[in-house]
């Protein structure tokens, strides 16, 4: 099954969302059935076949989560960000501005679905293969 070092190794190469499809296909590789990334603290949890569950810690203070979610202004800056035109952590502090608590990765599905604090679907997309 894979590790945190492996998962980490792969999103070493993340430097924007332009490079987002090609870290899911190499953890995809890996194992990771699907996962869940918290905008709060940037913990994530990434999970296998059998129940298994890696644990990525926090990575950052935790950051205060808008509770109403502006979607159009959402996806205007997501769009940008997969673009390639804001980084990570950029990104992270939008998300928690425009009301996005985390997001949700299906591998069979290839696709990302964000939720707002109440467990809203925001949005869902397909991740391009």
């Amino acid at each position: 099954m894979f590790t945190v070092e492996q998962i980490k190794a792969a999103h070493s190469k993340v430097k924007s969302g332009a490079d987002f499809p090609a870290y899911i296909k190499e953890i995809k590789s890996l194992g990771v059935t699907h996962y869940e990334a918290y905008v709060t603290d940037g913990h994530i949890d990434y999970h296998g076949a059998n129940d298994f569950t890696a644990k990525v810690p926090a990575k950052y203070d935790p950051l205060v989560i808008a509770y109403t979610s502006k979607s159009e202004a959402f996806k205007a800056e997501l769009i940008a960000h997969q673009q390639g035109k804001t980084d990570f952590l950029t990104f992270i502090k939008m998300c928690a501005t425009f009301g996005i608590e985390k997001w949700a990765i299906c591998m069979d599905k290839m696709t990302c679905t964000y939720y707002d604090k109440a467990g809203n679907e925001i949005l869902v997309e397909e991740i391009p293969q």
